[in-house]
């Protein structure tokens, strides 16, 4: 007996390519962002320049595994979403509780405050549409 799945809805259609586009800018800002730190004042607050330069990675790698739209695509987008949701909880609680632990703000300070919190809604809505056009049968 030969067993068939149906194929995977893609991830990179409909409102997919906005979600695509909106990784996208956000991998453009905080890559210029952690870019531009990192050259002219990175000893000022190395940690947070850091983890901006992280954010911007996981940012071109969700859009890639995103527009991917293949099981390989989807299982590397699920990861960055995953990841990116733990890193901004876990920076924005930090921030909040111990102000010196990041002396200049990163995209994830305060769960993105100085990107309209986008970057917790993001990884959010990333991980409702990779659910959303998941495979129902196994």
């Amino acid at each position: 007996m030969v067993e068939t799945r149906a194929p995977e809805r893609a991830t990179n259609r409909g409102p997919g390519r906005l979600l695509i586009a909106v990784y996208i800018l956000f991998a453009i800002a905080a890559t210029s962002r952690a870019g531009l730190q990192i050259a002219t004042k990175f000893a000022e607050a190395p940690v947070a320049y850091l983890l901006s330069a992280v954010a911007a990675l996981i940012y071109i790698v969700a859009a890639v595994g995103l527009a991917r739209a293949g099981h390989a695509g989807r299982r590397v987008a699920l990861v960055c979403c995953s990841v990116e949701l733990i890193g901004v909880v876990t920076v924005g609680i930090l921030s909040l509780a111990d102000k010196a632990l990041f002396p200049d703000e990163t995209v994830w300070s305060e769960f993105g405050s100085g990107y309209g919190y986008i970057p917790l809604v993001l990884p959010v809505l990333g991980l409702f549409w990779l659910w959303r056009t998941r495979n129902d049968t196994p």
